[in-house]
Protein backbone atom coordinates (compact mmCIF):
# COMPACT_ATOMS: atom_id res chain seq x y z
CA UNK A 1 0.00 0.00 0.00
CA UNK A 2 0.81 3.95 -0.75
CA UNK A 3 0.06 7.01 -1.36
CA UNK A 4 -2.18 7.57 -4.48
CA UNK A 5 0.05 8.48 -7.23
CA UNK A 6 -2.22 8.63 -10.02
CA UNK A 7 -0.94 5.59 -11.76
CA UNK A 8 -1.75 3.40 -12.87
CA UNK A 9 -5.94 3.88 -12.33
CA UNK A 10 -8.48 1.26 -12.54
CA UNK A 11 -12.32 2.57 -13.85
CA UNK A 12 -15.16 1.11 -11.76
CA UNK A 13 -18.47 0.39 -13.29
CA UNK A 14 -21.56 0.05 -10.95
CA UNK A 15 -24.00 0.95 -8.82
CA UNK A 16 -23.75 3.88 -5.79
CA UNK A 17 -26.68 3.77 -3.75
CA UNK A 18 -27.95 4.22 -0.20
CA UNK A 19 -28.70 1.40 1.68
CA UNK A 20 -31.59 1.89 4.78
CA UNK A 21 -31.30 -1.01 7.28
CA UNK A 22 -34.45 -1.79 9.46
CA UNK A 23 -33.77 -4.17 12.35
CA UNK A 24 -37.16 -5.86 13.65
CA UNK A 25 -36.58 -7.03 16.89
CA UNK A 26 -38.89 -10.60 16.67
CA UNK A 27 -39.12 -12.70 13.88
CA UNK A 28 -40.78 -13.20 10.63
CA UNK A 29 -42.48 -16.16 11.05
CA UNK A 30 -44.69 -15.31 14.25
CA UNK A 31 -46.34 -12.30 11.88
CA UNK A 32 -46.89 -13.99 8.40
CA UNK A 33 -49.14 -16.86 8.52
CA UNK A 34 -48.52 -19.38 5.32
CA UNK A 35 -51.96 -20.00 4.54
CA UNK A 36 -52.86 -16.13 4.09
CA UNK A 37 -49.73 -15.83 1.83
CA UNK A 38 -52.08 -14.78 -1.09
CA UNK A 39 -53.56 -11.82 1.32
CA UNK A 40 -50.20 -10.82 2.46
CA UNK A 41 -50.59 -7.50 4.72
CA UNK A 42 -48.05 -7.23 7.26
CA UNK A 43 -46.49 -4.00 9.37
CA UNK A 44 -43.46 -4.65 11.74
CA UNK A 45 -42.18 -2.15 13.98
CA UNK A 46 -38.55 -1.01 13.44
CA UNK A 47 -37.37 1.05 16.22
CA UNK A 48 -33.37 0.33 15.39
CA UNK A 49 -32.86 1.99 11.78
CA UNK A 50 -29.58 2.82 10.40
CA UNK A 51 -28.60 4.28 6.85
CA UNK A 52 -25.42 2.97 5.36
CA UNK A 53 -23.17 4.35 2.10
CA UNK A 54 -23.19 1.28 -0.09
CA UNK A 55 -23.52 0.43 -4.11
CA UNK A 56 -20.81 -1.72 -5.58
CA UNK A 57 -18.67 0.97 -7.45
CA UNK A 58 -18.48 3.15 -4.46
CA UNK A 59 -17.82 0.01 -1.97
CA UNK A 60 -14.73 -0.85 -4.54
CA UNK A 61 -14.07 2.43 -4.72
CA UNK A 62 -13.64 2.92 -1.10
CA UNK A 63 -11.45 -0.20 -0.46
CA UNK A 64 -9.51 0.58 -3.43
CA UNK A 65 -8.67 4.35 -1.74
CA UNK A 66 -7.70 2.42 1.75
CA UNK A 67 -5.24 0.35 -0.58
CA UNK A 68 -3.34 2.99 -1.99
CA UNK A 69 -4.97 2.63 -5.27
CA UNK A 70 -6.55 5.09 -7.76
CA UNK A 71 -9.96 3.89 -8.68
CA UNK A 72 -12.43 5.97 -10.48
CA UNK A 73 -16.15 5.54 -10.02
CA UNK A 74 -18.82 5.52 -12.88
CA UNK A 75 -22.39 5.47 -11.79
CA UNK A 76 -25.17 7.73 -11.88
CA UNK A 77 -26.59 9.18 -8.77
CA UNK A 78 -30.08 11.19 -8.23
CA UNK A 79 -30.74 14.65 -6.83
CA UNK A 80 -30.74 13.44 -3.17
CA UNK A 81 -26.63 12.13 -3.67
CA UNK A 82 -24.92 15.57 -1.62
CA UNK A 83 -24.41 13.53 1.44
CA UNK A 84 -22.72 10.84 -0.35
CA UNK A 85 -20.63 13.24 -2.24
CA UNK A 86 -19.02 14.93 0.94
CA UNK A 87 -17.90 11.29 1.64
CA UNK A 88 -16.61 10.47 -1.49
CA UNK A 89 -14.73 14.16 -1.00
CA UNK A 90 -13.99 13.18 2.25
CA UNK A 91 -11.83 9.89 1.43
CA UNK A 92 -10.22 10.77 -1.76
CA UNK A 93 -12.72 9.34 -4.04
CA UNK A 94 -13.00 11.50 -7.57
CA UNK A 95 -16.38 12.44 -8.46
CA UNK A 96 -15.68 13.74 -11.70
CA UNK A 97 -17.65 10.54 -13.99
CA UNK A 98 -20.57 10.18 -11.21
CA UNK A 99 -23.62 11.65 -13.31
CA UNK A 100 -26.13 13.22 -11.25
CA UNK A 101 -30.06 12.71 -12.63
CA UNK A 102 -31.73 15.46 -10.85
CA UNK A 103 -35.23 14.01 -12.15
CA UNK A 104 -34.38 10.56 -10.39
CA UNK A 105 -33.28 9.73 -6.68
CA UNK A 106 -30.00 7.47 -6.10
CA UNK A 107 -30.33 3.85 -6.13
CA UNK A 108 -31.92 3.01 -2.87
CA UNK A 109 -32.08 -0.73 -0.86
CA UNK A 110 -34.64 -0.65 1.96
CA UNK A 111 -33.61 -3.69 4.56
CA UNK A 112 -35.47 -4.94 7.08
CA UNK A 113 -34.02 -8.01 9.18
CA UNK A 114 -35.45 -9.72 11.84
CA UNK A 115 -33.64 -11.59 14.53
CA UNK A 116 -32.46 -14.77 12.87
CA UNK A 117 -30.79 -12.37 10.02
CA UNK A 118 -33.73 -13.20 7.68
CA UNK A 119 -33.99 -10.00 5.55
CA UNK A 120 -37.15 -8.39 3.14
CA UNK A 121 -35.71 -5.71 0.41
CA UNK A 122 -36.98 -3.77 -1.08
CA UNK A 123 -34.31 -2.17 -4.14
CA UNK A 124 -35.46 1.02 -6.23
CA UNK A 125 -32.55 1.35 -8.74
CA UNK A 126 -33.52 5.06 -9.23
CA UNK A 127 -30.85 6.95 -11.10
CA UNK A 128 -28.92 3.73 -11.78
CA UNK A 129 -31.07 3.21 -14.88
CA UNK A 130 -29.73 5.85 -16.53
CA UNK A 131 -25.66 4.60 -15.66
CA UNK A 132 -25.08 3.76 -19.35
CA UNK A 133 -25.19 7.53 -20.13
CA UNK A 134 -21.41 7.81 -19.22
CA UNK A 135 -19.02 6.10 -21.28
CA UNK A 136 -15.39 4.31 -20.70
CA UNK A 137 -14.52 6.56 -23.27
CA UNK A 138 -14.93 9.50 -21.16
CA UNK A 139 -12.23 8.94 -19.31
CA UNK A 140 -9.02 10.29 -20.44
CA UNK A 141 -5.76 9.26 -20.21
CA UNK A 142 -4.71 5.42 -19.55
CA UNK A 143 -6.90 3.39 -17.84
CA UNK A 144 -4.97 0.23 -16.80
CA UNK A 145 -7.96 -2.15 -15.65
CA UNK A 146 -11.16 -1.77 -15.75
CA UNK A 147 -14.97 -3.91 -13.62
CA UNK A 148 -18.25 -3.90 -14.89
CA UNK A 149 -19.98 -4.77 -11.42
CA UNK A 150 -23.67 -4.96 -10.70
CA UNK A 151 -25.34 -1.78 -12.03
CA UNK A 152 -28.28 -1.52 -14.65
CA UNK A 153 -29.00 -3.84 -17.31
CA UNK A 154 -27.76 -1.57 -20.09
CA UNK A 155 -25.07 -0.13 -18.32
CA UNK A 156 -23.26 -3.70 -17.79
CA UNK A 157 -23.91 -4.19 -21.47
CA UNK A 158 -22.37 -1.33 -22.74
CA UNK A 159 -19.51 -0.98 -20.27
CA UNK A 160 -18.17 -4.57 -21.25
CA UNK A 161 -18.61 -3.60 -25.05
CA UNK A 162 -16.59 -0.58 -24.71
CA UNK A 163 -13.59 -2.07 -22.40
CA UNK A 164 -13.44 -4.29 -25.01
CA UNK A 165 -13.03 -2.10 -28.03
CA UNK A 166 -10.56 0.38 -26.41
CA UNK A 167 -8.73 -3.01 -25.58
CA UNK A 168 -9.02 -1.86 -21.88
CA UNK A 169 -8.99 -5.58 -19.33
CA UNK A 170 -11.84 -6.08 -17.10
CA UNK A 171 -13.41 -8.39 -15.03
CA UNK A 172 -16.68 -9.65 -15.35
CA UNK A 173 -18.27 -9.57 -11.52
CA UNK A 174 -22.49 -9.58 -12.20
CA UNK A 175 -23.39 -10.10 -8.94
CA UNK A 176 -26.90 -9.76 -8.26
CA UNK A 177 -27.47 -8.27 -11.53
CA UNK A 178 -26.81 -11.90 -13.05
CA UNK A 179 -30.73 -12.80 -13.64
CA UNK A 180 -31.05 -10.35 -16.09
CA UNK A 181 -29.01 -11.90 -18.54
CA UNK A 182 -29.60 -14.47 -20.74
CA UNK A 183 -27.33 -17.41 -21.68
CA UNK A 184 -26.04 -15.98 -24.62
CA UNK A 185 -25.82 -12.42 -23.60
CA UNK A 186 -23.42 -13.52 -20.43
CA UNK A 187 -21.54 -15.69 -22.93
CA UNK A 188 -20.24 -11.61 -24.59
CA UNK A 189 -19.64 -10.88 -21.33
CA UNK A 190 -17.31 -13.69 -20.87
CA UNK A 191 -15.73 -13.91 -24.12
CA UNK A 192 -15.32 -9.80 -23.85
CA UNK A 193 -14.15 -10.21 -20.52
CA UNK A 194 -10.28 -10.91 -19.51
CA UNK A 195 -11.39 -12.16 -16.04
CA UNK A 196 -14.54 -13.56 -13.83
CA UNK A 197 -15.78 -12.72 -10.55
CA UNK A 198 -18.24 -14.68 -8.71
CA UNK A 199 -19.63 -16.24 -5.53
CA UNK A 200 -20.27 -19.64 -5.45
CA UNK A 201 -23.99 -19.45 -5.55
CA UNK A 202 -23.55 -16.98 -8.55
CA UNK A 203 -20.78 -19.68 -10.59
CA UNK A 204 -23.93 -22.60 -10.36
CA UNK A 205 -26.15 -20.26 -12.01
CA UNK A 206 -23.36 -19.15 -14.46
CA UNK A 207 -22.44 -22.72 -14.99
CA UNK A 208 -26.19 -23.74 -15.68
CA UNK A 209 -27.34 -21.07 -17.83
CA UNK A 210 -24.23 -20.64 -19.79
CA UNK A 211 -23.35 -24.67 -19.70
CA UNK A 212 -20.21 -23.77 -19.13
CA UNK A 213 -18.07 -25.65 -16.68
CA UNK A 214 -14.83 -24.32 -15.46
CA UNK A 215 -12.89 -25.75 -18.16
CA UNK A 216 -14.89 -24.47 -21.10
CA UNK A 217 -15.19 -21.06 -19.53
CA UNK A 218 -11.26 -20.54 -19.40
CA UNK A 219 -10.71 -20.82 -22.98
CA UNK A 220 -11.78 -17.63 -23.04
CA UNK A 221 -10.75 -15.79 -19.93
CA UNK A 222 -7.40 -15.42 -17.85
CA UNK A 223 -8.92 -16.21 -14.37
CA UNK A 224 -12.38 -17.38 -12.98
CA UNK A 225 -12.43 -16.28 -9.43
CA UNK A 226 -15.11 -18.17 -6.97
CA UNK A 227 -15.36 -17.33 -3.42
CA UNK A 228 -17.00 -19.25 -0.99
CA UNK A 229 -17.48 -17.20 2.36
CA UNK A 230 -15.75 -18.75 5.63
CA UNK A 231 -14.51 -21.69 3.26
CA UNK A 232 -12.06 -19.04 1.65
CA UNK A 233 -12.11 -18.88 -2.23
CA UNK A 234 -10.67 -20.38 -5.93
CA UNK A 235 -8.79 -19.04 -8.61
CA UNK A 236 -8.71 -20.87 -11.61
CA UNK A 237 -5.97 -20.20 -14.05
CA UNK A 238 -4.55 -21.49 -17.17
CA UNK A 239 -3.33 -24.71 -16.27
CA UNK A 240 -4.17 -24.56 -12.17
CA UNK A 241 -6.50 -24.12 -9.63
CA UNK A 242 -5.17 -22.41 -6.40
CA UNK A 243 -7.31 -22.80 -3.21
CA UNK A 244 -7.00 -19.09 -1.35
CA UNK A 245 -7.34 -19.48 2.45
CA UNK A 246 -9.90 -17.18 4.53
CA UNK A 247 -8.39 -14.99 6.16
CA UNK A 248 -9.37 -14.98 10.33
CA UNK A 249 -11.58 -11.84 11.05
CA UNK A 250 -11.17 -10.50 14.83
CA UNK A 251 -15.25 -10.63 14.68
CA UNK A 252 -18.48 -11.76 12.74
CA UNK A 253 -20.13 -8.44 12.39
CA UNK A 254 -21.75 -7.67 9.19
CA UNK A 255 -20.95 -9.62 5.57
CA UNK A 256 -22.63 -6.63 3.95
CA UNK A 257 -19.44 -5.50 1.25
CA UNK A 258 -17.07 -8.31 1.63
CA UNK A 259 -17.42 -9.17 -1.89
CA UNK A 260 -16.78 -5.73 -3.46
CA UNK A 261 -13.72 -5.46 -0.49
CA UNK A 262 -12.72 -9.20 -2.24
CA UNK A 263 -13.04 -7.50 -5.49
CA UNK A 264 -10.75 -4.13 -4.67
CA UNK A 265 -8.27 -6.70 -3.43
CA UNK A 266 -7.93 -8.86 -6.80
CA UNK A 267 -7.94 -5.23 -8.64
CA UNK A 268 -5.22 -3.89 -6.02
CA UNK A 269 -2.86 -7.25 -7.33
CA UNK A 270 -3.68 -6.78 -10.32
CA UNK A 271 -2.52 -3.11 -10.53
CA UNK A 272 0.72 -4.19 -9.32
CA UNK A 273 1.43 -7.11 -11.10
CA UNK A 274 1.33 -9.50 -8.03
CA UNK A 275 0.80 -13.25 -8.38
CA UNK A 276 -2.35 -14.89 -7.84
CA UNK A 277 -1.13 -16.41 -4.92
CA UNK A 278 -0.22 -12.96 -3.16
CA UNK A 279 -3.63 -11.35 -5.03
CA UNK A 280 -6.18 -13.91 -3.97
CA UNK A 281 -4.72 -13.65 -0.09
CA UNK A 282 -4.86 -9.65 -0.05
CA UNK A 283 -8.75 -10.00 -1.50
CA UNK A 284 -9.30 -13.10 1.71
CA UNK A 285 -7.86 -10.20 4.12
CA UNK A 286 -9.96 -7.47 2.74
CA UNK A 287 -13.45 -9.34 2.86
CA UNK A 288 -11.87 -10.29 6.84
CA UNK A 289 -11.34 -6.95 7.65
CA UNK A 290 -14.71 -5.74 6.24
CA UNK A 291 -16.67 -8.11 7.73
CA UNK A 292 -15.57 -6.57 11.60
CA UNK A 293 -17.46 -3.70 10.74
CA UNK A 294 -21.20 -3.04 9.77
CA UNK A 295 -22.10 -1.03 6.64
CA UNK A 296 -20.29 -1.69 3.70
CA UNK A 297 -17.60 1.55 4.04
CA UNK A 298 -17.09 2.03 8.02
CA UNK A 299 -13.66 -0.02 8.43
CA UNK A 300 -10.44 1.42 8.22
CA UNK A 301 -6.44 0.34 8.53
CA UNK A 302 -3.14 2.01 8.08
CA UNK A 303 -0.16 -0.09 5.80
CA UNK A 304 1.66 -1.03 8.77
CA UNK A 305 -1.94 -2.49 10.36
CA UNK A 306 -2.45 -4.72 6.84
CA UNK A 307 0.93 -5.79 6.29
CA UNK A 308 0.75 -6.87 10.07
CA UNK A 309 -2.69 -8.98 9.88
CA UNK A 310 -1.48 -10.52 6.20
CA UNK A 311 2.07 -11.52 7.82
CA UNK A 312 -0.27 -13.13 11.14
CA UNK A 313 -2.57 -14.43 8.65
CA UNK A 314 -0.75 -15.62 5.88
CA UNK A 315 2.80 -15.89 7.04
CA UNK A 316 6.24 -13.61 7.30
CA UNK A 317 7.74 -15.21 3.54
CA UNK A 318 3.93 -13.85 1.93
CA UNK A 319 4.26 -10.60 3.92
CA UNK A 320 7.18 -9.84 1.78
CA UNK A 321 5.78 -9.58 -1.58
CA UNK A 322 3.52 -6.81 -0.23
CA UNK A 323 4.14 -3.15 -2.10
CA UNK A 324 4.61 -0.71 1.04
Amino acid sequence: MRESSGHPRALICGSVAYDTILVFQDRFKAHILPDKLHILNVAFLVPEMRREFGGCAANIAYNLRLLGDDGIPMAAVGHDFEPYAARFRANGIPLDYIRVVPEAFTAQAYITTDVDDNQITAFHPGAMQYSHLGKVTDVPGPIALGIVAPDGRQAMIEHAAQFAAAGVPFIFDPGQGLPMFDAEELRTFIGQATWVAVNDYEWGMLQQKTGWDAAELMRRVEALIVTRAAEGSEIHTKGRTLVIPCAKPAALVDPTGCGDAYRAGLIHGLLRGLGWEITGRIASLMGAIKIEARGPQNHRFTPAQFVARFEENFGLEAARELQV
